[in-house]
């Protein structure tokens, strides 16, 4: 059967568009999603919620010069409708915010033009926004903006956002005082008296279903108790749009049964990555198109097979980024962007004599910055992809404009930055041959502990309170999910701090994954050190060795670095740094930093040595530092003149 035209139908207070296989009704001029029908059931979103709290665009903003993460909760409500485009095959339609100086200091200083596209034959429908600051007005800063949606918590039960990562879930009434109890912050709850008996003794906390930008291209839910059952799916075809590059976590689906698309947060960053615009910066910027995808059952399928067609749907949507269908010029098409390709090889002269190709490298382009300043950057757009075995890249459809190249390599330490710019026009072929990334490296590697990947995810993480357990997580990948892992560190290590001999201990199960603060009393913690102890057979005390020490993420701490005596002062501090909140919110990193500490030779002696991890911030149980890898150099083997060739390379 041939698909029928998709009509479009105004009042005056609601608009619906069809297409024969979805009928999409939004709130007029509000642009609010009130209704999906789908697959005879009336309205896939909570009816029991009121018209504006059931599918919107929403954002957090605050004055310049506010500090944190917070701010003004606004659910973006247009204040004017019109229709972009009508056919049989496409309806498009506006609903548009403008703001002017009368609004300030009530509503965000952005026109904001948002867009829903239903296709033809299209079993589900498109949204994205068009957000604009204008050069003379007034600054702000935006902490949050993100799609959600609310679906009928009779017919949502089953959540899945991954292969390992889905089941069914408790309804948000579990939550509530009377079957649910509070847990260390407001998200996390203890189920006690759940609806579902089963679901008694588990942790809800929607932190646990975080995932990275790079992993999360489609999650969802499944109502099975309609049959045939169906699938409702939030389809993120590209990562242009979010901030904070690939391995920026945010969040995905949880209970209510909620689904959202997140563009920018703050999330296991903290205020890094809130974008701050001040008075006379003009700034424009699309977020999406996202597609919402429905899909239900045929006769003898099991309801777990529309996990399955979400996934295929999704290799369909990223195949066809960029969209050809979105009608505003602000979305440039394929032939209005421009493609850069090259190769990555790492040159780490004590690794190996020759170049090594960079397998598995991210590389990416990102507005001009300082190097590893990409994972800080929220404003603009960000085009990312892997390196083959060989070290070859290919960046396809990037906007036009100015860029920096970006990239990091899983087992070396470090970021690259290509030394010069690349200017993107439309249709640009851009090839920059052979790029070479020297990680730092002054001497032979005398120790290590852990692997160079951003992540703590190969430390010891240990099982959770049987308490607080949450099932997915139970024998999975991602044990370290599991909530309240931060009170083991004191019970693993009640009297003492750890320590980790070099040659005898394994990371993988001596090294806790967080140097957390130990509780000592109600709401009273201390700070940690940590020792790590090594033999050297020789000792050059004239030179100079180098300790590396990568950090996967930090929270309100600090890193003090002592050699052999800790009643010394510090040879090194970090001073405070992070603001992730990982440990709290089951990340295993955040933000990345890493620092080369110049070890004088005298501080080392012939035998056994001791160096001192201090983290001494010590006012809550969710602060403290994720070590990604930890490294102690040589001196350097190199004579001067190789030094002066190596460095000239």
């Amino acid at each position: 059967m041939p698909f029928i035209g998709v009509q479009l139908h105004t009042q005056d207070t609601h608009v619906m568009i069809d297409n024969g296989l979805l009928q999409l009704t939004l709130l007029n001029p509000d642009g609010i999603v009130t209704g999906i029908r789908y697959n005879g059931i009336d309205n896939l979103l909570e009816v029991l919620n009121g018209e504006d709290n059931r599918g919107y665009w929403d954002l957090v903003w605050n004055s310049p010069g506010t500090p944190g993460t917070t701010g003004s909760f606004d659910v973006i409500k247009g204040t004017s409708f019109k229709v972009i485009v009508e056919n049989e095959d496409q309806v498009e339609v506006s609903f548009t915010r403008t703001w002017d100086s009368s609004q300030e200091g009530k509503l965000v200083p952005l026109n904001i033009d948002k867009r829903f596209i239903v296709l033809r034959g299209c079993s589900g429908f498109y949204t994205y926004a068009i957000y604009e600051h204008l050069k003379d007005w007034p600054g702000f800063n935006l902490a949050e903006t993100r799609i959600a949606f609310k679906l009928r918590k009779d017919k949502f039960h089953y959540m899945a956002m991954a292969d390992n990562r889905q089941r069914y879930m408790p309804l948000p009434d579990d939550r509530l005082s009377g079957r649910g109890q509070a847990l260390a912050y407001p998200e996390a709850v203890l189920l006690v008296n759940p609806v579902e008996p089963d679901f008694k003794g588990e942790v809800d906390d929607k932190y646990q279903y975080s995932c990275d930008n790079k992993d999360s291209q489609v999650h969802g839910w499944i109502c099975t108790t309609d049959q045939p059952a169906v699938g409702f799916w939030m389809v993120t075809p590209s990562n242009e749009f979010r901030s904070g590059g690939p391995v920026k976590q945010n969040l995905t689906s949880h209970v209510g049964p909620t689904t959202l698309a997140v563009f920018l947060s703050a999330h296991y960053t903290g205020e890094d990555l809130v974008p701050k615009f001040s008075a006379g910066e003009a700034w424009k910027k699309v977020f999406g198109p996202v597609f919402i995808y429905l899909n239900c059952t045929m006769d003898g399928d099991e309801p777990l097979s529309l996990w399955e067609d979400a996934k295929q749907q999704m290799i369909i949507e990223v195949q066809s980024w960029p969209y050809t269908f979105p009608a505003s010029d602000d979305f440039p098409k394929s032939n209005q962007r421009g493609n850069v390709n090259g190769r990555l090889l790492v040159n780490d002269r004590y690794a190996s004599d020759d170049n090594i190709p960079a397998n598995g490298a991210y590389i990416g382009l990102v507005p001009p910055g300082n190097v590893g300043s990409w994972q800080r950057e929220c404003k603009d757009y960000q085009f990312w992809t892997k390196t083959d075995i060989n070290g070859y890249f290919l960046i396809n459809d990037i906007r036009p404009g100015d860029y920096n190249l970006y990239a990091w390599v899983p087992g070396f330490i470090g970021d690259y930055q290509y030394s010069a710019a690349i200017t993107i026009t439309p249709g640009s072929e851009i090839e920059v041959g052979d790029l070479v990334y020297k990680p730092p490296r002054n001497g032979p590697t005398l120790w290590e502990i852990g692997i160079p990947d951003r992540s703590a995810a190969e430390f010891y993480v240990p099982d959770p309170n049987p308490k607080y357990i949450n099932k997915v997580y139970v024998n999975h990948p991602d044990r370290f999910r599991q909530y309240g892992l931060w009170e083991r560190y004191a019970e693993l290590y009640p009297n003492e701090d750890l320590v980790y001999t070099v040659g005898t201990s394994d990371y993988k199960k001596d090294w806790f994954f967080a140097q957390v603060t130990r509780k000592i009393d109600t709401n009273k913690y201390q700070g940690t050190t940590w020792q790590i102890r090594f033999k050297l057979d020789n000792v050059d005390q004239g030179s100079s060795y180098k300790l590396r020490v990568a950090i996967a993420s930090a929270t309100f701490s600090e890193l003090q670095v002592q050699i052999n005596d800790p009643k010394t002062n510090p040879l090194f501090s970090s001073g405070l740094i992070g603001r992730d909140n990982s440990i709290a919110r089951h990340g295993i990193h955040g933000l990345y930093w890493l620092y080369n500490v110049d070890v004088p030779g005298k501080l080392l002696v012939q035998g056994d040595n001791t160096i001192f991890l201090t983290q001494p911030r010590s006012s809550s149980p969710f602060q403290g530092i994720m070590y990604d890898y930890i490294r102690l150099e040589g001196p350097s083997k190199l004579s001067s003149n190789e030094e002066y060739m190596s460095s000239t390379l």
